[in-house]
């Protein structure tokens, strides 16, 4: 049925909207994370992410319809496919973007700047600059960029340097890897169908795999360091008495932290892997969820940051 609520529910992808979980990155760090008005704040933050980001895949959807249905996968996509039409996604789009900028606007200024900041550097993004190699994946990083900025104005904390190469790292990183695949799986079908995205055409294979090596490298990196200067002294401990001054201070001194290198550098050498043999990567969000290793390791790396951050 056109317009039905669940070809419409498709049309926002709810899947991409764990790359909103980037708002909490800020709280996490900060020691903060159980504080009820700032994980409320922030939560407000990833809605309206939700909310102006699914704003901006009905936008890209509606420009490329005609592209879409010429592409092997994206052809299925509600408006490509005829299940929701162009007025309809037009609306949907409209009460998207205008609802999460004004509801932005409430959560603070700062939040309100980076909101529209995000809507039109995505916007532009949809119509203009994914067009331009290099340019295209710099923009798609950027997203990711402002999100956690998001959170930082949020919260009125700031994350470590080291912390904010990584994320920018990571985010040219999974860019990279998302045109990397897009290339492999496009190659592996009939008919010209580079066409569907004109930018892949200037990339070859050997030039992204120089781009992952580079920004995978720099992901792990970034992040040992952050996890090796990190101060010990700003992460918050229960200790209760429970342990001498003197034990505790020795107890204290080490780098805990750095525990949970192990699951990120299996995250990247999994996602790597992913790409390479089985050519998947396209859409990291759905790697997530269908790679179980991969999934598995985000969680116990979440769990080890809370635990070392706010229990021991």
């Amino acid at each position: 049925m056109k317009n039905s609520l669940r070809n419409i529910f498709r049309l926002l992808r709810p899947r991409q909207w764990i790359k909103n979980f980037a708002v909490f990155a800020a709280l996490l760090f900060s020691g903060q994370l159980f504080n009820i008005d700032l994980l409320q704040k922030v939560s407000e933050g990833f809605l309206v992410f939700c909310a102006i980001s699914s704003a901006i895949y009905v936008i890209n959807d509606i420009l490329d319809v005609e592209k879409d249905k010429l592409h092997p996968f994206k052809r299925y996509r509600p408006i490509a496919n005829g299940q929701v039409t162009v007025k309809a996604a037009i609306t949907v789009a409209t009460i998207l973007a205008v609802g999460s900028i004004f509801a932005s606007y409430f959560i603070g200024p700062a939040f309100f700047v980076i909101t529209i900041v995000y809507f039109v550097l995505q916007l532009a993004y949809s119509a203009y600059l994914k067009h331009i190699e290099i340019v295209d994946i710099l923009t798609l990083a950027a997203g990711y960029i402002l999100r956690v900025f998001a959170g930082e104005v949020v919260t009125d904390t700031h994350i470590s340097a080291w912390l904010f190469l990584t994320v920018i790292s990571l985010s040219l990183f999974l860019a990279i890897g998302k045109r990397r695949s897009e290339i492999t799986l496009l190659a592996h079908q009939p008919g010209p169908q580079l066409a569907t995205r004109k930018t892949l055409s200037h990339y070859t294979d050997k030039l992204l795999d120089v781009y992952l090596s580079i920004f995978a490298t720099s992901t792990f990196i970034s992040y040992a360091l952050f996890t090796f200067l990190e101060d010990p002294a700003g992460l918050q401990f229960a200790n209760f008495g429970l342990i001498p001054a003197d034990i505790l201070g020795t107890y204290l001194q080490r780098k805990w932290l750095m525990i949970t290198i192990i699951p990120v550098a299996y995250g990247l050498m999994r996602y790597l892997q992913r790409i390479y043999e089985k050519h998947e990567g396209e859409s990291p969000e759905r790697l997530l969820f269908s790679d179980r290793p991969l999934l598995t390791s985000v969680i116990i790396w979440v769990i080890l940051v809370i635990i070392l951050t706010y229990t021991i």
